[in-house]
């Protein structure tokens, strides 16, 4: 086979989603953690059923428009890291291909290459061993087979190969992966999608559903504590600086690489978007005026916008809000837990969208949510960081002025939005909130789905686990002693207020049995209680 249409490209979609289909339940279960949330395939399955969807409903005979729809889907359907990470893979792949009618061996390489060169973009923090590691090898490969063959049956069976062989040494990349002795499971999803591509060239059969191994061989990428890469650093530059240039054949010649390098000495934060026309630009910078002439060497201005993101100011907003009341200025959060929501919205919270553990809110359902408020300006706060990422990339797309506070959990969501202004900006609100998150200690209870050993702690199945900032730190049949754990780990002297949000299934006694103990061995704290009626979480414990 020696060229590829749109035509042929639809049906290896639809082998691809699938494939990963038949196979969610099975990287779902790829869980490093033992938490009852494991959620890698169920986010990478509705991520690609969304993109097979549209490139369904748009099938075209030019590949280029058929990759544009896969593109489209994905991006809308993106849930979770895995999810936004596919998403960008064939944003990039579809980017590459939006002028041609047909691929060759040598464009269709390249175009696995410019996808894994725009997921690496999107990414702040790249970690390797993960689903970017397998994507981008077999990418490599691709790209050397291409020298050598223009059977692309042949080059797709070479990039399998190579997937499975960097699965492989995912373990070797990620200490998590290598202390459990498995590999990473947004590799392996994304594997599925590469093996029904090549099932749909060659006219074959589906590999059958893979079946579950023993726990010990499974992973999940999304629970990594290496795979935290969305983590924001710590913002030090005072200016918000966004514009664009209009390119100009009198001015200084454009080079993407060399000028996303030079901007980057000018301070963090640094987004750079290219065209044939334009480029645009978003930098956090000490030196603005700088930033915008290095810029003016390549074209005319347009757009500037300089925030001092220093004018900081606190409020705390106490009028109730009902969820979808129209306003002008919004903040839109992710809980799961009908009294969690109800405290979100007391605290000035304009649309709670159901979601976290088990279930991540897909980038189109944060944009309906913000679109249905109506509002001109919006602040988002995703609470897990497995829906910072479909949060970030909601915000790119809404039209109106939006940023993402990339909250992680309950209690740093709750500590923000005590922090939010109404009359701020969203650029220092952003600012003021990320930072006041940082003031906040999360604990967790939850249990254990099975047994296995992470970080030197032995668990077991149902075991109740104690949880600080993500990590396990401690492993008990006992709830009670679980919560005591992390209550005398959190706590120190420095402690003023410990805050108890109780689960659905949590009874009377439990709850005065864990108050009364902080009430006794730390009298100089105020405790809070709150009802939060979520499911899987026992207890989540906030100190500040």
């Amino acid at each position: 086979m020696k060229s590829l249409d749109g035509i042929k490209f639809a049906e290896m979609v639809q082998m691809g989603a699938h494939h990963l289909s038949q196979n969610a339940d099975y990287v779902d279960a790829l869980n490093v953690f033992p938490v009852p949330d494991g959620d890698t395939g169920t986010n990478m399955n509705l991520s690609m059923t969304s993109g097979a969807k549209e490139t369904a409903a748009k099938v075209n005979a030019s590949i280029g428009k058929t990759a544009q729809a896969l593109s489209k889907g994905l991006l809308m359907g993106a849930r979770g890291n895995s999810g936004v990470i596919l998403s960008q893979l064939f944003r990039g792949f579809g980017k590459a291909v939006e002028q041609e009618d047909v691929l060759d061996a040598k464009q269709f390489a390249q175009a696995f290459q410019h996808g894994v060169d725009t997921a690496y973009k999107a990414v702040m923090k790249p970690v390797e061993g993960t689903i970017l590691t397998v994507a981008r090898l077999a990418a490599e490969q691709a790209v050397k087979s291409a020298e050598q063959t223009d059977d692309l049956i042949q080059l797709m069976e070479e990039i399998v190969v190579a997937a499975q062989d960097a699965l492989n040494q995912t373990p070797e990349l990620l200490p998590v992966l290598k202390e459990v002795g498995v590999v990473d499971s947004g590799g392996q999803g994304l594997l599925f999608v590469y093996e029904g591509f090549l099932a749909s060239l060659k006219g074959e059969a589906l590999p059958a559903k893979t079946e579950m191994k023993s726990m010990d061989d499974l992973i999940n990428a999304e629970h990594h504590t290496a795979q935290d890469f969305m983590d924001t650093s710590e913002i030090v530059y005072g200016y918000c600086t966004e514009f664009m240039v209009r390119f100009e054949d009198d001015k200084k010649p454009f080079d993407e690489a060399k000028f996303r390098e030079d901007m980057s000495h000018f301070g963090d934060s640094l987004l750079v978007i290219a065209d044939d026309e334009v480029v645009k630009i978003h930098i956090h910078s000490e030196t603005p005026g700088e930033v915008i002439s290095y810029g003016h060497q390549y074209g005319s201005l347009v757009k500037i916008k300089v925030d001092n993101m220093r004018l900081q100011h606190t409020a705390i907003v106490g009028e109730e809000h009902k969820a979808v009341k129209k306003v002008p200025y919004a903040v839109v959060t992710v809980a799961m837990g009908k009294g969690i929501k109800a405290l979100f919205e007391s605290m000035g919270a304009s649309y709670v969208i159901e979601g976290g553990q088990t279930m991540n809110p897909s980038t189109e359902d944060i944009v309906k949510a913000v679109q249905e408020i109506g509002a001109e300006k919006v602040l988002i706060l995703p609470n897990n960081k497995n829906i910072v990422m479909a949060a970030e990339q909601a915000a790119e797309l809404l039209e109106i002025e939006a940023a993402v506070v990339p909250t992680k959990t309950i209690p740093q969501g709750l500590t923000a939005l005590l922090s939010f202004n109404p009359e701020a900006s969203v650029a220092d609100n952003q600012q003021t909130m990320s930072q006041a998150m940082k003031e906040v200690k999360t604990g967790q209870i939850t249990f254990a789905v099975r047994d296995t050993s992470i970080d030197g702690v032995e668990i077991h199945k149902d075991d109740f686990m104690a949880m600080e900032e993500g990590k396990i730190v401690k492993a008990t049949p006992s709830l009670q002693e679980a919560a005591q754990h992390i209550i005398d780990t959190m706590v120190d002297e420095d402690a003023e207020i410990v805050t108890v949000i109780h689960g659905e299934d949590v009874d009377e006694e439990q709850l005065e049995a864990v108050v009364s103990y902080i009430e006794e061995n730390y009298e100089d704290v105020e405790v809070e209680v709150h009802d939060g009626k979520q499911p899987l979480y026992p207890f989540i414990f906030s100190v500040e």
